[in-house]
């Protein structure tokens, strides 16, 4: 069914009436326009996704019922943790939406010497949970049933200071860097990958050594430097198409 999907976080269950959060409400009345007795389709973030039907539309409620449950995923086989520098303007919610799309498990965002944006405090709080309906939307659209998770801002330094996974292969992009894709073997089932961008003026010197020292490979993606909105979703696209599930049915 390639019908309207909304994330509903809260236990679904067959034969149950659920009422849609207030945003899938709204836009499932007021945006879609669906009417009583339209199928839909319900996830909850824990995985599979269940078949509804649109039970009534009052003003500021939308109850549907819940029918059958359907056991499909559609997650990619490698787990992508994208290290995205804060970016200005909308690119940030740009570059979050796509990723998720295409397919990352993980966005953590950083503030590094080159950021143009500085979030602190309450703004940082609340941009997380921005970028956190980001992430919804995006799989809603793009059909994922488990939602990637997105990290409170962090310093670069302070993140990189954190004790690494075991079975991480860590690449950043770097213009000019010693090393491609095709450099490194297939990484084998369960490996996660951890991409490093830095933001409008890329990373700093110091902030490449020390990504380095940590385990951060430095590659390049041919000889075109790449904006910072373009470049993890270039590096993110080229994971998949040689690693991932962009050459599987």
């Amino acid at each position: 069914m390639n019908g309207s999907r909304f994330y509903c976080p809260v236990p679904l269950t067959q034969g149950q009436r659920v009422e849609l959060p207030e945003n899938a409400a709204r836009h499932a009345s007021k945006v879609l326009r669906l009417r009583v007795g339209e199928e839909m389709i319900l996830f909850n973030g824990s995985g599979g996704e269940y078949l509804a039907r649109l039970a009534s539309i009052e003003r500021h409620r939308v109850t549907a019922d819940v029918l059958d449950w359907r056991a499909r995923e559609c997650e990619a086989p490698l787990a992508i943790t994208l290290i995205q520098a804060l970016q200005a303007g909308e690119k940030m919610d740009t570059t979050i939406q796509k990723a998720v799309e295409l397919g990352v498990s993980c966005i953590v965002p950083v503030a590094t010497q080159r950021s143009v944006v500085r979030l602190e405090g309450d703004r940082a709080l609340r941009r997380l949970a921005h970028w956190q309906g980001v992430i919804v939307s995006a799989c809603e659209q793009c059909g994922r049933n488990r939602l990637p998770e997105v990290k409170l801002l962090l310093g670069l330094r302070d993140w990189l200071e954190q004790p690494a996974a075991d079975d991480a292969l860590r690449l950043m992009l770097v213009p000019g860097g010693p090393q491609t894709l095709t450099d490194f073997s297939p990484p084998r089932p369960g490996l996660r990958i951890e991409l490093l961008i830095g933001a409008e003026g890329g990373l700093a010197p110091d902030e490449i050594s020390l990504a380095q020292a940590v385990g951060f490979a430095a590659i390049r993606l041919g000889p075109r430097i790449l904006r910072t909105e373009t470049a993890g979703l270039a590096a993110i696209a080229a994971i998949q198409c040689l690693w991932g599930d962009f050459t599987k049915e």
